[in-house]
């Protein structure tokens, strides 16, 4: 066995047991941490009627965060989200017209085009070789486009069952929460317990080693694309569901929070192992974070640099090397107190001859 496949046998074993991992432990703590300052600075943000409102948003983002997180584990990011999203709003507030009868048939057309979406996303990336930012923004305009074709830009009402289902309460929790975490779970246990989940992360962590190893390379990478694209789809059938009018452009607001609550879980930018429960866990956080802000008053501009600082929180707490930071400053502490003492000594050594 070369050293190559060696190193992707290691990635695909060390990544194949489920622990709690450091995103875990730092959301975790983050988010505890946040409810208390919460309660203290916003009380009204953690009140019952507070919580049950943001929690459907919060496993609306848990859902397109999983998305992000399988492009992100293949070294790629999807900028498609907001188009990707909205295009499944308006599928299923305007094709039904408000008909129960009716909604089945624009979920398969939603879902359908999430596919058919994914797809060219892969072939644009993994196949053609277009930078993922430029390919996923083309992309996201495309869809626009259909959007404005079906949609002519105004909103239409969702369907009672579509509501029913998507923001009814179910021993006392919203339904969009359950719905989140089936997918968490089915995500989390795909990379996890599966031989394909092994496989997949083993290539995003380095797609040299998996080639070597025998690995589609490419079939993986364009995967991530479409499974991220279902997911948006998912997620954007809910949000229909749960705002009883949403507007055509539902999406434009999620993107930043999409890449953000994967940097907070602790999936690297860089690619490789994925932490899905994490990433889940971190748009509850980020969602919370939003709703205290929101309970402050603050201008929406004011909420979206939260977002921003959030996020380059999580950049630099699973980015930067803090041992050697400290290490660092002790080294200057160091330095600059023997330069102290060594002063100190020459001085009096002077007085002395004096």
């Amino acid at each position: 066995m070369t050293a190559t496949e060696t190193v992707a046998l290691r990635e695909m074993k060390s990544s194949s047991r489920l622990q709690l991992s450091r995103g875990m432990k730092t959301i975790l703590g983050a988010f505890v941490l946040l409810v208390v300052v919460s309660a203290l600075v916003a009380p009204s943000s953690v009140s019952k009627g507070a919580v049950l409102g943001m929690l459907p948003f919060a496993a609306v983002m848990a859902i397109i965060g999983l998305g992000q997180t399988l492009v992100v584990q293949q070294g790629g990011i999807d900028l498609s989200v907001a188009g990707s999203v909205s295009i499944a709003v308006v599928y299923v507030t305007r094709l039904p017209e408000q008909d129960n009868h009716r909604l089945w048939k624009a979920v398969v057309v939603a879902f359908a085009s999430a596919i058919i979406v994914g797809i060219i996303n892969g072939i644009l990336i993994s196949r053609i070789g277009i930078n993922a930012i430029v390919a996923t923004l083309g992309v996201s305009s495309l869809e626009y486009a259909v959007i404005m074709a079906i949609s002519q830009g105004s909103p239409r009402r969702t369907t009672s069952l579509l509501n029913r289902i998507a923001a009814n309460l179910t021993l006392g929790i919203p339904n969009a929460v359950y719905y989140a975490v089936i997918a968490t779970i089915v995500v989390s246990v795909f990379l996890k317990m599966s031989v394909a989940g092994r496989r997949f992360e083993a290539i995003g962590a380095n797609p040299r080693a998996g080639g070597a190893a025998g690995l589609k390379v490419k079939r993986h990478q364009m995967s991530a694309y479409i499974l991220a694209q279902l997911l948006y789809c998912f997620a954007g059938v809910l949000l229909g569901g749960i705002l009883t009018q949403p507007t055509a452009y539902q999406g434009d607001s999620l993107v930043l929070p999409s890449v953000a609550v994967v940097v907070l879980g602790g999936t690297s930018l860089l690619g490789g192992r994925g932490f899905p429960a994490a990433t889940a866990m971190a748009a509850l956080f980020l969602q919370q974070l939003n709703q205290m802000v929101l309970a402050l008053n603050v201008p929406f501009g004011v909420r979206t640099l939260v977002t921003a600082i959030a996020l380059l929180g999580g950049i630099a707490l699973y980015t930067i090397k803090w041992s050697l930071v400290r290490e660092r400053i002790a080294s200057i502490v160091s330095s600059n107190s023997s330069g102290n003492s060594s002063g100190k000594s020459k001085k009096s050594n002077g007085l002395a001859s004096a």
